[in-house]
Parts: C-alpha cells; sequence; structure tokens
C-alpha cells in the first residue's frame, strides 16, 4: 500500500501544510530571523505544492498507463503533445489550468520556476542625467510575491482536484 501513486500526492499535499503552518508559526514570532525562516517556509511549501502536482500527474500517467509515466517533471505530463498522445479526461483539465496563465496552477508552475530564476534588479528608466549611479536599498521592503493565504487556496484546490480525480480514476 506504501508504494501506491497516490501516497506520494498525499505525502508532498501534508507536507506543503506543514510547512504553511511554519510559515505561520514564524509570522508570529519575534525571533531574529523570522524573515529568512518566513522566506524559507515559502519555498518549502512551493516546493511540496509541485510535488504534490507532479504525484498527482503520476497517478493519472500511471492508471492510463502513458508512456510518460515517469517524468521527472510535471510540465512533460501537463503538454498538448502528452495530452494528444494518450488523452485523458483528467490529464486535459490539467493541461487546461496550466495553459491558462490566470488559473492557480499556471501561476504554481510559474511561481515554481521562478525559485530557480537568479535575483533580478527591478530596471528602471533613468530620468534624469544628475540622479546618482549608486542608490542605498534597504533588504527590509523587499515584498513578499506571494502570501501563505495564496499557497494554502493552491494547496486546497490541489487536495480537491485530487480527491475528485481520483473518485473517477477508480475501477468499480
Amino acid at each position: 500500500m506504501a508504494n501506491e501513486l497516490y501516497t506520494r500526492t498525499n505525502q508532498k499535499i501534508f507536507y506543503a501544510g506543514l510547512a504553511l503552518e511554519s510559515w505561520r508559526k514564524a509570522e508570529e514570532g519575534r525571533a531574529m530571523n523570522a524573515q529568512g525562516l518566513i522566506q524559507a517556509e515559502r519555498e518549502a511549501a512551493l516546493f511540496h505544492l509541485y510535488g504534490a502536482l507532479l504525484g498527482l500527474c503520476h497517478e493519472i500517467a500511471g492508471y492510463y498507463r502513458l508512456p510518460e509515466r515517469d517524468a521527472p517533471r510535471a510540465e512533460q505530463l501537463l503538454s498538448r503533445a502528452s495530452l494528444e498522445a494518450a488523452p485523458s479526461p483528467e490529464l486535459a483539465e490539467l493541461v487546461e489550468l496550466a495553459q491558462k496563465p490566470e488559473t492557480w496552477l499556471a501561476q504554481l508552475l510559474q511561481a515554481y520556476a521562478e525559485l530557480f530564476l537568479p535575483p533580478r534588479e527591478e530596471r528602471k528608466a533613468k530620468a534624469d542625467v544628475l540622479t546618482p549611479l549608486i542608490e542605498a536599498v534597504s533588504l527590509d521592503q523587499e515584498v513578499a510575491p506571494l502570501s501563505r493565504e495564496t499557497l494554502e487556496a493552491w494547496r486546497q484546490q490541489l487536495k480537491a482536484l485530487a480527491q475528485r480525480f481520483r473518485e473517477s480514476l477508480t475501477e468499480w
């Protein structure tokens, strides 16, 4: 039973919940390293949500015995080419969600991909030649791109999607 595909999905959803809970506690605490803890838990939650998505993709691919059922990246299974090669209603729904930028799934995939990009400075056009070339910046002003509530909403949506898909994937 422990080697069933759904166990990995459930585990990753649970781990994301633990990271979000730790994030909440870090926000409430007065620790000197609270900002670091919050960023670490944000990244951990995002990592586990992506893992849960990949696990769900593996569940679907395993059920339909798709050729790419061992894909190491969710994007490999969430492509039009993959869907055309082996159509399934669950995969079609995921592909549609992944390809519309305004959906939670597309935003999750984008946020996960951004974890691997180097930090970028925001580009600003110089308005005046007298503006100093060197500016003082404060690291405290950095705004978190994702809120805990957003990641929790994504976790709940992924969890509900997995439960709904499992009902349709069950053989009677």
